[in-house]
């Protein structure tokens, strides 16, 4: 779950740059505060990521914790092509990790959630 200080802003980011599909959205208007979840399929065969909007709060400390989000994906650099120019933010160009070979990216969210792109051959 990311919390979020604009859900449409997140939705958008996350369907029309990333590529993911909005599965579904709860409101819960009493409780103050809206759901999202988005991925590239439907639970259990998919992962699924949740979007909250805490309703009154634009934006959030990112904390010590947190990393980043990782993706698996046929093709990084490809990848990272698409999601410049669809307006997103690439923090990190394609290529391989440092002591390794597996080609890396990573791409930052409307909120400053990381986002790692993974390069697999058989991601879909």
């Amino acid at each position: 779950m990311l919390r979020v200080g604009d859900l449409q802003r997140s939705i958008n980011f996350y369907t029309q740059v990333l590529g993911m599909k909005l599965l579904r959205t709860n409101e819960r208007p009493e409780q103050k505060y809206s759901l999202a979840f988005v991925g590239y399929g439907n639970n259990p065969d998919h992962a699924e990521l949740e979007l909250t909007y805490n309703h009154g709060v634009d934006h959030y400390e990112m904390g010590t914790a947190y990393g980043h989000i990782a993706l698996g994906v046929p093709d990084a650099a490809a990848a990272c092509e698409r999601i410049r120019a669809a307006g997103g933010t690439i923090t990190r160009e394609a290529g391989p990790v440092k002591g390794g070979n597996t080609v890396i990216a990573f791409v930052q969210d409307p909120d400053g959630y990381k986002i790692e792109l993974i390069q697999r051959e058989s991601a879909t």
